[in-house]
C-alpha cells in the first residue's frame, strides 16, 4: 500500500501550535505515512507573518488587557472579522501554492486554517484540510466552513465549532507524553524539600505570573517555580523576590511538569494538556484576558483544569493537592487524530509494515 503526503502547517505564535503540530507528525509518521511541516509565519506574503508575530507578543507583553478587547473585536461575521479572513486569503496564497500535490493538510494556527479554508472554497486547494484545535475553546477565526474536519479535544470545544458552521469531532488530545523521570538523568531546578508549584504563562511568560507565584509563596504549602521563557524582564523580577525561583527558556518542559507538585497556569493551551499528559495536577488561577478567560471556563466546564477564582480558593485547592493529588488525567476515551481521519477517508489505508 502507498502511504498519505501530509503538510502539517503550525504558527510560531507562541509553543502550544508547534508542540501540536510534533505531536502529529509523530503520529502520523509513526503510522508510516509521509509528513512535513510548515511554519505560516516563514509562509505568508511580504513577510506579513513575522510582523504579525512580533505584534502579538508586543500586545501581550505591553498592553495584556487589550488582546482580550482584540479578540471581541473579531467575533461574529462582522465587516472586520470579513476583511481579516480576506487579507489571511490573500497572504496565505503563497503557502497554498507549495501544497500542491499533498495528500492532506492540517492547520494548528487559526490564521493559516482561514487561509486554507479559503483556498478550498476557490478551487484552489484540492487536497482536503483538517484544523486541529489547540485551544480548549473556540473563537471565531478557528473555524472555516470549507475546511472539512475541525478536532476538538473535548465535547464542549467541538460544540463550540459547530456552532460557528464548522463541521467537527472529539479526538483523543495529540500530546507527546514525558519520558519517565529518573535522578540520575534530571535534577529538578528548585531547592529539595518543599513541593514546587510550576507557574507558567505560555512560551513567552505572558500574564500576572510575579503575583500568582506571591499568592502561592503567601500559602506556605509550595515553593513557586517561575517559567519565564523569554521575557527576561519578568525573569529579572523574579529573582530578586525571597522564596521564588526563576526559570528563563527551557527545552526540559515535559521533565519539569513530571517533576512539580502541580501547575498553575493561566492560558489553558498545550502547557495543561502536557501537564495532565504527566499526571500533575493542574490549575488555572489569574487566566489572561481573552483565549485564557475563554479557555479557563472551558477547561472548567469540561472537569479537567479546575479555575481558581481568588488567593483563598488557591490555597484550599494546593493544599487539597498535597492530601489527595489530582484524579484528572488526559482525556483517552476518544479516538486518535489517525483513527478518525482513517474512518472518514482523510487518510489512506495504513502503510503495510515491511520486515527489515
Amino acid at each position: 500500500m502507498t502511504s498519505s503526503a501530509i503538510v502539517v502547517v503550525s504558527g510560531s505564535y507562541g509553543a502550544g501550535h508547534d508542540a501540536a503540530a510534533q505531536a502529529l507528525t509523530d503520529q502520523l509518521r509513526s503510522a508510516g505515512h509521509r509528513v512535513s511541516r510548515f511554519d505560516l509565519v516563514d509562509e505568508l506574503s511580504w513577510r506579513v507573518g513575522r510582523l504579525l508575530r512580533w505584534l502579538y507578543f508586543a500586545q501581550l507583553r505591553l498592553l495584556p488587557a487589550t488582546w482580550g478587547t482584540t479578540l471581541r473585536f473579531l467575533e461574529g461575521d462582522g465587516l472586520l472579522v470579513r476583511a481579516v479572513c480576506q487579507v489571511l486569503a490573500l497572504l496565505g496564497r503563497p503557502l497554498v501554492r507549495r501544497l500542491q500535490g499533498a495528500d492532506l493538510v492540517i492547520s494548528t494556527h487559526p490564521f493559516a486554517s482561514q487561509a486554507l479554508g479559503a483556498a478550498r472554497a476557490a478551487g484552489r486547494l484540492v487536497a482536503p484540510v483538517v484544523t486541529y484545535l489547540t485551544d480548549a475553546s473556540v473563537h471565531r477565526l478557528w473555524v472555516h466552513d470549507h475546511v472539512d474536519l475541525h478536532l476538538a479535544i473535548h465535547a464542549i470545544a467541538a460544540a463550540q465549532a459547530e456552532a460557528l458552521g464548522g463541521r467537527s469531532v472529539v479526538v483523543e488530545p495529540a500530546v507527546a507524553l514525558p519520558a519517565p523521570l529518573r535522578a540520575s538523568d534530571w535534577v529538578p531546578p528548585w531547592p529539595a524539600g518543599k513541593p514546587a508549584a510550576l507557574v507558567v504563562g505560555g512560551s513567552c511568560g505572558v500574564g500576572e505570573l510575579r503575583a500568582s507565584a506571591m499568592d502561592v509563596l503567601a500559602t506556605g504549602l509550595m515553593t513557586p517555580v517561575v517559567v519565564c521563557g523569554t521575557n527576561e524582564r519578568l525573569r529579572e523580577q523574579v529573582e530578586g523576590v525571597p522564596g521564588l525561583v526563576a526559570l528563563g527558556w527551557r527545552d526540559d518542559m515535559p521533565s519539569l511538569l513530571a517533576g512539580a507538585a502541580c501547575v498553575v497556569q493561566n492560558a489553558g493551551g498545550m502547557t495543561s494538556l502536557e501537564s495532565l499528559a504527566a499526571g500533575t495536577p493542574t490549575l488555572t488561577y489569574r487566566p489572561i484576558p481573552g483565549h485564557g478567560l475563554t479557555n479557563a471556563r472551558a477547561l472548567d466546564d469540561a472537569g479537567l483544569v479546575p479555575w481558581v477564582p481568588d488567593a483563598a480558593g488557591l490555597e484550599v485547592a494546593l493544599m487539597r493537592i498535597l492530601v489527595s493529588g489530582s484524579s484528572v488525567s488526559l482525556p483517552r476515551e476518544a479516538p486518535s487524530v489517525v483513527e478518525v481521519m482513517q474512518q472518514r477517508a482523510l487518510l489512506l489505508p495504513q502503510p503495510a509494515l515491511v520486515a527489515a
